[in-house]
């Protein structure tokens, strides 16, 4: 089995599990009394969320502690090792009950926390009403739309499957009326706030200047501001002051950089195979300083998705376009595959997944080898799209894949250069002959024999020459070998990116695979898109005379990007919104099936998708209506009644506080110990990774280079991205995992982080770093030294207490530790970095 179907295997058998949760398992056995509607509204909306977020991970997943499943009501009464969870008879009872009221210390669940009292109640309610589940027939996709069929069957494409929430056109809803209309500075806000009043909670009060500051700033270019952008901002009283700071972000080129590596998480961006050897995708780097240019630029939306899928097809074929086809071979291959027919199916069926998730938010690829169990994706739809990138020629090494980008005239340019150094070449060889014949004639006999180095030559040939053929001519000899050896030297290559290419304008045909199996096709199929949307007919142009390319790709360009595609939109926006808010409308942003999250704002999220088409699909037009308004100006203080009722806040009541990404901690300590290059873009830079973790690789070593000092203070967006080895910080901090679309990061918290950021060798060394750079602009005073660390890192001016704090840590290092000054400060510095407050917004 292939890592890619091992992979797939172990996603469809999670998704399946959720998926009993989410559709059919939640069912009352024969022996279930009726439920009215109250008790089914109350397990709905009460209790059904407290099992999912504190229940499910150890008893509805993979590994069912204790033998007890909660998915099911009749594995409820059934129970697991230490009996039935539910007693109907005597409720009060109940082991489940016990287990959450924490009265027996050998029973306590969930074992980290316990519930909330309001928690306990809610669930021992439920279980004294019987404990019903929702029944198959009022089992719903989501509130407000119809029902889904009961049996755990495949979803048909229907007049019944296509009511579903995301498969409807987009509909630019009415902005709500609210009772705070001084609160709304937007309609997004008008949208928050109408939530929030049905359900009788309050938002936020807002954020301080400088926390709000320091979230714009690491929002949109990933690093914290200078003390003295904060002190200028600070003393900016005008109605506009933030704006103002939102705008010069935008505008700023580190705003590439950071929203660059959002969507090269989607896209799994890497610049190395995955497997044994990871070998290294030629120039692959090229596509990621595209994002980041692209993101500069604020390219549409829609050309950006016309460029990646289709760049080498559009009318005005560019060398953006052609290097923005690289997506296509960004992720894993296998170069030494034990079924290469398999292997390549392998590839296209990455494509499919990479394409239906990161712009449709649809798990297209979990019909390779079936119908799609939860969503109305036949599997004849799957190799339907699939077929749109049939003709691209496998990746084998990148040779297949790579293509000249440089501009003709200069291309044209080049090659009369290099014909014109061959003729010069070939001539200084011709001369130099000429000058060697009488000196290698006038050779000892027996010493005929002479080296291929010219310089070995020279050495030999040079006086007989002299003798020979008198000054002139030796001078005229070195000069000749001069020359050549110069030009030599002198290397012309054209500019080279990694690409799709296709092998002409007529694809092999597609065939549905039965069960996935290359080796068993079934029924041939056409280029068409997903059925349940209602799409047009996918009209492939006939190819020009000559053309190399089928032209398929570019039809599918064209309906993912077009204004009809009620998916394309809304997923964007979503991921906007996710950056922004800490996590998106809908929180699956690669799903927006059945098994995905359903949106909590739904309106807001039409009309988001809506002005996002309106506004000629411009990225930086949505930052600027998002980071406006009052909603996300909202501080991260909490509400004990808020957070009884909406614990995760899932109705925005307050703005999340969230940690640093790895790549925004990595690049902080550059920014604030003064040490940060910010060149941009060119091949990829190796910062110094220990040996013993070299030593982890299968070849010690091998594919990791070591850039000077200068390069390796470039920011973490420019490391090269290989698969088998990332920095050992980036790695603890939870880097996104490239194998595969990264829709989300995951924030652990776990003891290598704390044992890296303190005993790490790039957090002692900045440590140091930043230690020279406080004795240099602060002085020699500690206050001073402490007053400008806590500037720099905390991003606001520092209490007495702060500065107390820190004197006091130095000195007490001093005295009681004896160790000198400078260790003391770089041991400050390092507690700094391992602050809760510089890890941490809000």
């Amino acid at each position: 089995m292939t890592l890619a179907l091992k992979r797939e295997t172990r996603r469809l058998f999670a998704a399946s599990l959720a998926a009993i949760w989410l559709v059919a398992s939640l069912s009352v056995t024969t022996a279930a009394p009726p439920a009215d509607a109250e008790k089914i509204k109350f397990f709905t909306s009460q209790v059904k969320p407290i099992i999912e977020s504190s229940c499910l991970k150890c008893h509805g997943g993979e590994k069912i502690k204790g033998g007890l499943l909660l998915t099911d009501r009749e594995s409820l009464l059934k129970g697991g090792d230490t009996g039935p969870a539910i007693s109907l008879d005597q409720p009060a009872k109940s082991l489940l009950l016990k287990a959450i009221g924490y009265g027996d210390p050998d029973l306590q669940m969930p074992p980290k926390q316990k519930l909330s009292a309001v928690q306990v109640a809610t669930l021992t309610k439920w279980v004294e009403d019987g404990a019903p589940m929702i029944p198959p027939a009022t089992a719903r996709v989501a509130e407000g739309t119809a029902e889904m069929p009961a049996k755990r069957i495949p979803p048909q494409v229907n007049a019944h499957t296509m009511k579903f929430w995301s498969f409807q056109p987009v509909k630019r809803p009415v902005v709500p009326a609210v009772k705070r209309g001084d609160w709304v500075k937007s309609p997004i806000d008008a949208f928050v706030l109408a939530k929030l009043e049905s359900n009788h909670l309050e938002p936020a009060p807002p954020a301080t200047k400088t926390v709000l500051l320091r979230r714009a700033y690491y929002d949109l270019t990933g690093l914290p501001p200078t003390p003295a952008e904060v002190e200028a901002f600070i003393k900016d009283v005008s109605p506009r002051a933030f704006e103002t700071v939102v705008d010069r972000l935008l505008a700023s080129p580190r705003y590439g950089e950071r929203w660059g590596r959002h969507w090269l998480d989607v896209v799994r961006f890497a610049e190395t195979n995955s497997f044994e050897r990871d070998g290294i995708k030629p120039n692959a780097w090229r596509f990621r300083d595209y994002v980041i240019k692209s993101f500069n630029e604020d390219k549409p939306f829609d050309q950006f998705i016309k460029e990646q899928i289709a760049g080498d097809e559009l009318d005005h074929v560019t060398a953006d376009g052609i290097i923005a086809t690289g997506y296509y071979h960004l992720g894993i291959w296998d170069d030494e595959p034990a079924d290469r027919e398999q292997a390549r199916m392998d590839l296209l069926d990455d494509m499919v997944t990479t394409t239906g998730q990161a712009f449709l938010g649809l798990t297209v690829n979990c019909a390779r080898c079936h119908d799609h169990k939860l969503d109305p994706i036949p599997q004849k739809d799957y190799y339907r799209l699939l077929s749109f990138f049939r003709g691209i020629r496998p990746y084998s090494n990148g040779d297949s894949a790579l293509t000249e980008i440089m501009p003709a005239d200069r291309l044209k340019a080049m090659q009369d250069e290099t014909k014109v150094v061959g003729r010069r070449k070939a001539e200084l060889k011709r001369r130099i002959e000429d000058l060697e014949k009488p000196a290698i004639a006038a050779l000892p006999k027996g010493k005929t024999s002479l080296p291929e180095s010219r310089q070995n030559r020279q050495e030999i040939l040079g006086p007989l020459i002299l003798k020979s053929l008198g000054d002139d001519a030796f001078h005229d000899y070195g000069a000749l070998i001069g020359e050549l050896d110069q030009l030599e030297t002198r290397k012309f290559s054209a500019a080279m990116a990694l690409s799709a290419k296709e092998a002409g304008a007529t694809p092999e045909p597609t065939f549905v695979l039965m069960r996935g199996n290359a080796h068993v096709p079934g029924d041939q199929v056409e280029p068409a898109f997903l059925s349940v949307l209602n799409p047009p007919n996918a009209v492939i142009p006939k190819p020009k005379p000559g053309a190399m390319s089928s032209g398929r790709r570019r039809v599918l360009a064209e309906w993912l990007s077009g204004d009809k595609n009620p998916l394309v939109a809304r997923v964007m926006v979503n991921r906007i919104w996710q950056h922004h808010f800490g996590r998106g409308i809908v929180r699956s942003p690669n799903d927006f099936g059945s098994l995905g999250d359903r949106p909590t704002h739904p309106e807001l999220l039409d009309w988001l998708a809506g002005e996002f088409v309106a506004q000629g699909w411009k990225l930086k037009t949505m930052h600027r209506m998002m980071m406006l308004s009052n909603a996300y100006q909202m501080s991260s203080i909490a509400n004990p009644a808020a957070l009884a009722k909406d614990p995760r806040n899932d109705l925005f009541w307050r703005f999340d506080m969230r940690r640093l990404e790895a790549e925004e901690v990595r690049d902080s300590i550059l920014a604030v110990d003064g040490r940060l290059n910010l060149e941009m873009g060119g091949p990829a830079i190796f910062p110094a990774i220990p040996q013993a973790v070299l030593a982890g690789q299968s070849r010690p070593g091998e594919g990791w280079g070591q850039s000077s000092p200068e390069q390796q203070s470039r920011r973490s967006i420019y490391i090269h991205q290989k698969r088998s080895l990332v920095v050992p910080l980036l790695a603890s901090l939870d880097a996104a995992d490239n194998d595969a679309t990264c829709p989300a990061r995951f924030t652990t918290t776990q003891s290598t982080q704390a044992l890296g950021m303190l005993n790490g060798d790039f957090t002692n060394g900045e440590a140091a770093v930043f230690a020279a750079r406080l004795r240099k602009e602060a002085g020699d005073k500690p206050e001073d030294q402490i007053r400008l660390a806590l500037r720099l890192a905390l991003c606001r001016e520092p209490t007495g207490e702060d500065i107390e704090r820190g004197v006091k840590f130095v000195g007490g290092l001093k005295k009681d530790l004896q160790v000198a000054p400078d260790v003391a400060l770089k041991q400050f510095c390092l507690l700094v970095l391992n602050l809760n407050e510089f890890v941490y917004l809000d």
